[in-house]
Formats: structure tokens, C-alpha cells, sequence
């Protein structure tokens, strides 16, 4: 057994797959990426069970070595990967313009370390819609470890279908999830729909930039490796992303890459060059060290065979990553706030 915080890392690696079943898991999941043969139209029929193995497979893994918000966020020098996380939040609490009291919906909340400080930050209820019962499992129990049942809560169910009725929220956000989509018009009409007229929806995205070039063989495969690595079925651009919300009907306040305004780079946790003993387990050292930690394990029989291929192809999207950053051709931060017209 290996706990971090409230976390037993070998207990949680399969997430809700049977851990009999986690190498077909693994062997099912990479099939619909490109690196493996896959094509973006089966990634995009079957997201929900593509995501679904992915989010069971990698969220002890992200858990593990990111915390419990899995997202990157503008640093300044000084700072620490996990209070640049913290600030994101607060600044996107802000951009919503949340008030106390109000009905808050996180798109794609992971295990809820956005939902539960943003409710903290702003006083507000928040209600997370995730697909991934092992992650709803799990964000349960850290709510109930942060005292905040009262003021957040899960909701299972699928973004592009949601479960709730016509302008049921004064605000919605969503933190590099909403990539996980098949359709960004389908996905952005969904939180049109649910969103009262007259309020604030905020996301940041994951998006190819102008400086992508589809015929570039590097380019591509820098693509490939992330969307292998990150559960996606298709990158879109932020033309693309930005043309969805004008076609669904939102008013564009303001947009942005802010990753171009980070005073350190968005990518630095990654980057092989870094070393922190602030947040370790990300830095190379730190990789090098899960990777033969889980490599034990699976030999002792303590995790699933399979979770050492998990653990590769999450190296590989880190890499990914990496240099889509590098040459610029990525951004994890394309940021909007947009308005549903009253």
C-alpha cells in the first residue's frame, strides 16, 4: 500500500475496471488513437466509454502527481505549481462574477479540487457533472474530508446530454474538460440551454494554435501523443472553438491564449531540464521514480498488469505536451467568458 494524503495509490490504479480486466482495458483504450491505428470518427462515436477507460485508468495516476485539480494555470516566478492552480480558480470565480448563494455548474469536474475551492473562494453551491463513477466515488470522499457537502455535489451523467432542466444555473465553467468532447457546438449548446439568460459562462481549452500546421508529420504526431495520453478524441482550434460559441448563440466578452501571458511557461512541471522539490513527483526524477515504483508493484502483484503501459502512455502525453508547448503549437489555456443574451 502506497497512501499520499487520503489517496491508497495501489487500490485506486484501475479505477472501476476489475483489475483482471485492466490490461484489455488498456489494450481497448489504445486502439482508438491514431498512434495505434484508431480514426478521429471511432474516437468521437465512442468518447464516453474512450474517456470513461481513460479516467479510470489515469485519475490516481493525475491524483498521485498533480493533486486533486488536474489542470495547468498562468504561474508568476515565485510561485508554486500548486498555488498558480489555487489563483486560476479564484481568477475564474471572478471572471464569473459568482456571488454567494448562487447555483454554479464545474463541466467535466474530475474529482472536484476546482469545485471545492471555488465554492470555498465565492460562497456559492456547485454541482459537478462528470460521466467517471470512479472519479464521483472518489470526489465524494474528499468532500466529506473538506467539510463541504453542504455547498457541493456530484451529478453523474453526460455533458453533451445534461441532466438538468432549462436555465437551471447563474454560472457554468469548465476547466480543460470540455476537450474531452466530441462536438464543441453540441457540448457549448448544452450549457447555452442550462444557463439563465443574462449570466456567465467561463472555460478554458485545450486547443491547437494558428502556428499548428495539419500537413507538418511533426506537428501531427505532437497531436497524436497528446491525444493518446489525455483521452481526447480530436484537438480542436481556437477558430474552431470560438466559431462553436458564436454559433450557439453566446456573446463573446472576452478571449484569450493565456498562456502567452505566463511569466514562466504553462508546460515548466514537464519540462526535463526542471527539477522542484516543491512538487517532485512531476519532475523527471519524480517520473522516473512512479515509473519503477509502479513496475514493483505489478510484479508483486499490488497493482493490475497493465498499469505500467497506463503510466508509459501518460509519460508519452507529458512529452506530448512538452513540445506542443515548446513550438507553440498547443495551448492548455485558451480562455473565453462568454454571455447568455437575456
Amino acid at each position: 500500500m502506497l497512501k499520499v494524503g487520503s489517496l491508497d495509490l495501489t487500490s485506486g490504479l484501475s479505477g472501476n475496471i476489475k483489475k483482471d480486466e485492466v490490461l484489455f482495458a488498456v489494450d481497448r483504450y489504445e486502439k482508438y488513437h491514431a498512434s495505434f491505428g484508431g480514426l478521429d470518427e471511432e474516437r468521437k462515436a465512442n468518447y464516453m466509454d474512450m474517456v470513461n477507460k481513460y479516467y479510470d485508468l489515469a485519475t490516481s495516476f493525475y491524483e498521485y502527481g498533480w493533486g486533486e485539480s488536474f489542470h495547468f494555470a498562468p504561474r508568476w516566478k515565485g510561485e508554486s505549481l500548486r498555488e498558480s492552480i489555487k489563483r486560476h480558480e479564484h481568477f475564474l470565480a471572478l471572471q464569473l462574477g459568482l456571488k454567494p448563494g448562487q447555483k454554479v455548474l464545474d463541466v467535466g469536474c474530475g474529482i472536484g479540487g476546482p469545485l471545492r475551492e471555488i465554492a470555498r473562494f465565492s460562497s456559492t453551491y456547485v454541482t459537478g457533472i462528470n460521466n467517471n463513477e470512479y472519479q464521483i466515488t472518489r470526489g465524494k470522499v474528499l468532500n466529506r474530508a473538506s467539510g463541504v457537502e453542504q455547498n457541493c455535489n456530484f451529478e453523474k451523467g453526460d455533458f453533451m446530454k445534461m441532466p438538468f432542466p432549462d436555465n437551471s444555473f447563474d454560472a457554468v465553467y469548465a476547466i480543460e474538460a470540455t476537450c474531452h468532447a466530441p462536438d464543441a457546438v453540441g457540448c457549448y449548446k448544452e450549457i447555452y440551454r442550462v444557463l439563465k439568460p443574462g449570466q456567465y459562462f467561463a472555460a478554458d481549452e485545450w486547443c491547437m494554435t494558428d502556428v499548428f500546421d495539419p500537413n507538418n508529420k511533426d506537428h501531427q504526431q505532437i497531436k497524436a501523443e497528446i491525444e493518446l495520453g489525455d483521452g481526447l478524441p480530436d484537438i480542436r482550434s481556437t477558430r474552431q472553438c470560438f466559431a462553436a460559441l458564436k454559433e450557439v448563440g453566446f456573446e463573446i466578452i472576452w478571449e484569450k491564449d493565456l498562456a502567452k501571458d505566463s511569466p514562466l511557461p504553462w508546460y515548466l512541471p514537464l519540462d526535463t531540464s526542471q527539477f522542484s522539490l516543491g512538487n517532485f513527483l512531476v519532475t523527471p526524477v519524480g517520473r522516473f521514480f512512479t515509473r519503477n515504483m509502479v513496475k514493483a508493484f505489478e510484479w508483486m502483484g499490488l497493482a493490475p498488469k497493465g498499469s505500467q503501459r497506463v503510466q508509459a502512455f501518460l509519460e508519452k502525453a507529458a512529452e506530448g505536451l512538452l513540445a506542443g508547448g515548446k513550438k507553440e503549437i498547443f495551448t492548455p489555456m485558451y480562455f473565453f467568458l462568454a454571455r447568455k443574451p437575456k
